[in-house]
């Protein structure tokens, strides 16, 4: 006989666990009195919920393993919401633990109690709370095979006190039947034939990949689909490095910041053919001005996806991978020259570029191309999502985290700590812009704990850059509450950056020595190499590189809203193409 707090730890091994990201208190306080000294069992302090909850995603999307989460109930619980959301919509299996007051006073009001699994239930994939100890084995069993089968997302397990201190069997189950979940791997014979017969006949097929190849891990199947086939692709930001981004077929991004070529191809292209992508409104512009020339094929896990925005042609609910691999069995070479050659003059005409003089991102971003060769990226949101998603290159052993889905400012940071956690032997590099990384900041305290020598790249340009380049554009320049260096006794108007301009709040390279991180500051662009040099070498400590870039760089091109995909301004200033 066990306690369900015993039970718990089991469970943990038995599904071999080997991190826990965990932040203690009153209602889960037996869940860390049975860790205590457990050897197999990493548990990792952040030191806020939302930073634990990032950092367990970037484990889970870099390692492929589940993501699991400890904290107690009421406001530990609430300080996962965003990022079990920001998880699910990337669909990164992640199990939530959360503590519970006794089921006795579930629904009165107790101290630190709140429904979190009503608050969580539309924005995960399954929440429960165990009600009785006899049920947790199976509970805790059905919680990982729901997270990591089928497409992967967040589970929310709610455990009352009074079910962690019960005593009761030790039993975990090795196998567990879900009545009514029978995820779909298999491919249907009579669709891919369709899809086939479609593709073979086209004259300007593309693939469009999102982020689904990615995680069924089908990197190798799909670079030998392009090179089978000499069918180009192009990709989400999700689905980006699904293929080399030097390899001849790889055309670019496609989307509200899309390349030129990427959305050129699109709206010219005669088949589309998608895999594991939801062609939300970032990729599709104006959705009845999308690939209107192009019989669309859909291969997604998710039936609900298929013909949600985009009506499609001939869907094929299967996972990416066993799509991938049926696929290859079949296809044949395709005379995509000519194809291939116009979409070459469009990249060449219009290259992804930043014209500016100087210190710019794309020069940030391409020095750490050329420094780092194995590595994991993590972005945050915003501008530097952005130019990260446009000039980073990617491969098999260059790898990118982002919030994709959500969108979530102050993603990056944590997201690379659980990522360097979980792999200590690659480098980790964060790319953030100034506003996003003051949002999880003190998980630098983490960082240096735990020794993790991650180089942390600020995109310093003193505003909140990606709502001020839309004020910039399309509201008349009016930089409503996006300046970072506002003082109380600035003008309430101004729009005119210049350095007579107040200081800006925080000092990074003080903030990052206070914790005891390195600082380095760039502001030349004969700078960033040996900035970049100095972090990779640097040891068991975080280094912090702000990088000083123009207060108003815009990322280019951009779709204006409500446009199609072809109505792109291409440089600032332009009035679009």
């Amino acid at each position: 006989m066990v306690t369900g707090a015993e039970l718990f730890v089991k469970a943990l091994r038995a599904e071999q666990v080997d991190t826990l990201f965990a932040y203690p208190g009153g209602q889960a306080i037996d869940l860390f009195n049975a860790l205590y000294g457990e050897q197999d069992i990493d548990v990792i302090l952040p030191r806020h919920e939302q930073g634990l909850v990032h950092a367990a995603d970037g484990y889970a999307r870099s390692t492929g393993k589940v993501g699991v989460c400890l904290v107690t109930s009421g406001p530990g619980a609430t300080n996962l919401v965003t990022g079990i959301a920001t998880a699910n919509y990337d669909s990164v299996p992640l199990l939530c633990f959360t503590g519970q007051v006794p089921t006795g006073l579930i629904g009165n009001d107790a101290f630190q109690e709140v429904d979190i699994v009503g608050i969580t239930r539309s924005i995960c994939k399954y929440a429960v709370t165990v009600r009785k100890r006899e049920e947790l084995a199976a509970v805790i069993k059905k919680a990982f095979l729901i997270a990591r089968t089928g497409k992967p997302g967040v589970v929310v397990v709610d455990l009352p006190k009074d079910i962690q201190r019960e005593y009761g069997s030790d039993d975990y189950p090795e196998e567990i039947e879900i009545r009514g979940y029978k995820p779909k791997r298999s491919v249907h014979a009579g669709q891919l034939k369709k899809a086939l017969e479609i593709l073979n006949h086209a004259k300007k097929p593309v693939f469009l990949v999102g982020g689904g190849v990615g995680i069924s891990h089908a990197y190798s199947e799909m670079r030998k689909l392009a090179e089978m086939t000499g069918v180009p692709v192009i990709t989400t930001i999700m689905g980006k490095g699904a293929i080399p981004t030097t390899h001849d077929l790889y055309i670019g991004n496609l989307g509200i910041h899309g390349s030129y070529a990427a959305n050129t191809a699109i709206s010219h292209c005669d088949v589309l053919f998608s895999i594991g992508t939801r062609f939300n409104d970032r990729i599709t512009g104006k959705t009845g001005h999308f690939a209107t020339h192009a019989a669309i094929i859909h291969i997604d896990i998710d039936p609900a996806s298929i013909s949600r925005n985009i009506e499609v042609d001939v869907p094929i609910v299967a996972d990416a991978k066993t799509a991938l691999l049926a696929l290859l069995e079949k296809v044949r070479k395709l005379d995509t020259q000519e194809w291939l050659e116009q979409i070459r003059q469009w990249k060449s005409q219009y290259p992804l570029s930043m014209k500016t003089e100087g210190l710019t991102p794309e020069k940030v971003i391409r020095a750490i191309n050329h420094t780092f060769d194995n590595a994991i990226i993590a972005t945050d949101v915003g501008q530097n999502q952005l130019w990260a998603t446009q000039f980073l290159e990617l491969s098999e052993k260059k790898q990118m985290l982002t919030s994709g889905g959500l969108g979530t400012m102050g993603y990056g940071f944590p997201a690379a700590i659980g990522a360097k956690i979980g792999n200590p032997s690659k480098d980790v590099i964060v790319i953030s812009g100034d506003g996003g990384m003051q949002m999880n900041i003190q998980e630098m305290a983490t960082a240096i704990c735990y020794e993790l020598p991650i180089t942390i790249c600020i995109l310093n340009n003193g505003y909140l850059g990606n709502v001020r380049q839309w004020q910039e554009m399309f509201f008349d320049r009016r930089y409503s509450s996006t300046c970072m260096r506002y003082r109380k006794s600035c003008p309430g108007s101004c729009n005119t950056p210049t350095e007579c301009c107040p200081e800006y709040t925080p000092d990074f390279l003080k903030l990052a020595e206070s914790y005891g991180a390195n600082g380095i500051r760039v502001t030349k662009e004969n700078e960033i190499a040996a900035a970049l040099e100095t972090a990779k070498h640097t040891l068991k400590v975080p280094t912090v590189i702000e990088f000083i870039i123009e207060p108003e760089e815009n990322v280019m091109p951009i779709v204006p809203p409500g446009n199609a995909l072809d109505n792109m301004i291409l440089e600032s200033g332009d009035k679009g193409i």
